[in-house]
């Protein structure tokens, strides 16, 4: 789902109201495997987005993967063709590092305090806080507005990365769960900062795939392998009754559950986690296949993973090759990230 911070106080939640009507009332729906030939045609036009190779960071908590070629994408059913899962396509990479897990608290926090930096929401004076984690009896008092639609996003005044929730709350005892309320913006802010990038989409989905071929997820085909839980997501019937039965009724420490092949960590549900592309449903079909890096401009930027509010009844992009997308300012209570280097050339 999209959620807009906007430019300003309000402007976005008006902006993301707006949209959310209009996709309401047109249904729409498209394939991007069928591309009609004057957007095919528009499509060649648009430049790779085209970004700084970063080789001077920290490589201390990350795992270094030497790239070749994998598959990506889906042409499964259950995938969702509108946001441009498939077609499957041979996708090769240069080897780089990533981070074995999501950016913590901690981390985030040390980020804070040696560069003076203020989030987005920090400044804004607000971010989306998913309603179950607001005390019914306090939801009077902390609860500006609502999303349109998705009344469960609710705009909190105060609620950042320091106070997950809304002012009262607070990260004292979660320094090792993903930092969230960071927008796009600001955790190129981050990335910078640790010498540092976001990755590319592609990246993303070839580290967390774990050197598995065309799986639905990084362990494999089956979402509870042996009855177990291995990942963080929605039990119960969304957005009313979560049965946490994983353990978590929001996010979990990064390291909660086993990692993949690689030794990735929480790439499936727990924070969705920004990508350094501009999201298009179709742009990959005429785009490169090396080192891709999605399109020089757009809307909004890649998002992968799902989230600890994913369900299959209406959301089940904890699969690998999900994609959603969200603007470059918008925060929630569900948005994380990780940070990749590229491995220097002699």
């Amino acid at each position: 789902m999209r959620l807009s911070a906007g430019s300003g106080d309000s402007g976005g939640n008006s902006a993301l109201k707006r949209e959310f009507e209009m996709l309401a009332a047109t249904g729409r729906r498209t394939h991007p495997c069928c591309v009609p030939s004057i957007e095919r045609a528009a499509l060649l036009q648009v430049a790779a987005s085209v970004f700084d190779r970063v080789t001077q960071g920290s490589t201390e908590g990350m795992i270094k993967l030497d790239g070749g070629p994998f598959l990506m994408g889906t042409n499964s059913a259950e995938g969702f063709t509108a946001d441009g899962e498939g077609p499957v396509r041979e996708i090769t990479l240069d080897p780089f590092y990533i981070d074995a897990a999501p950016v913590t608290n901690a981390q985030f926090r040390e980020f804070t305090r040696a560069s003076g930096y203020r989030t987005e929401a920090e400044r804004f004076g607000w971010s989306f806080v998913f309603q179950g984690h607001i005390p019914e009896e306090r939801r009077a008092a902390l609860v500006e507005d609502t999303v349109l639609a998705a009344s469960w996003w609710c705009k909190v005044p105060g609620a950042t990365w320091e106070h997950p929730e809304g002012p009262d709350s607070n990260i004292e005892a979660r320094g090792d769960y993903p930092a969230t309320h960071v927008s796009w913006n600001d955790a190129v802010e981050f990335a910078r900062w640790a010498g540092k990038r976001l990755p590319t989409e592609a990246e993303w989905e070839f580290a967390a795939r774990g050197g598995l071929e065309q799986k639905r997820f990084p362990w494999g085909d089956d979402l509870m392998p042996g009855g177990r839980h291995v990942c963080n997501i929605w039990q119960g019937e969304f957005p009313a009754r979560d049965l946490a039965e994983d353990g978590y009724s929001g996010t979990s420490p990064v390291n909660a559950f086993p990692p993949n092949a690689y030794g990735l960590y929480s790439v499936s549900g727990n924070t969705w986690e920004w990508c350094a592309d501009w999201f298009h449903p179709s742009y990959h079909l005429v785009g490169v296949r090396t080192n891709p890096t999605g399109p020089a401009r757009g809307k909004a930027r890649v998002m992968k993973g799902g989230s600890y509010l994913c369900h299959e009844s209406y959301c089940n992009r904890y699969r690998v090759a999900a994609r959603t997308s969200n603007t470059p300012d918008s925060s929630t209570t569900n948005i994380g990230f990780r940070c990749v280097r590229d491995v220097a050339t002699v």
